[in-house]
């Protein structure tokens, strides 16, 4: 939610959480939590958090907070600096690959 709100990630507390999709999320505050609640699909990293690029070349990796943007409304993560940077080459491209291969990575969860 931080980074829709304050426009750069924040760390969660304990205090502010809410379940949803099988895992506990934490907020930076009570306002962060319920926008969320409201509607938690706005707000949710694509790809369940994994790394947008790696998605789009057919796997899931972890990500940094810090690689982070907002396209057309929707978050999304990556690696590393470095990976954001390639993946900021061909955003559209990228996006359409991972929309694409996402529900078959989804399936070998």
């Amino acid at each position: 939610m931080a980074y829709f709100t304050e426009k750069k990630p924040i760390q969660g507390k304990r205090t502010f959480s809410h379940k949803w999709k099988g895992a506990t999320w934490y907020f930076a505050s009570e306002r962060n939590r319920d926008l969320f609640r409201a509607d938690p699909e706005k707000y949710a990293p694509r790809y369940g958090g994994y790394c947008a690029y790696a998605v789009s070349q057919g796997y899931i990796a972890s990500i940094v907070p810090e690689a982070w943007k907002i396209v057309d409304g929707k978050l999304y993560l990556n690696f590393s600096l470095g990976v954001q940077q390639t993946w900021e080459q061909d955003i559209p491209g990228y996006i359409k690959s991972a929309d694409e291969k996402w529900p078959q990575l989804l399936k070998g969860k």
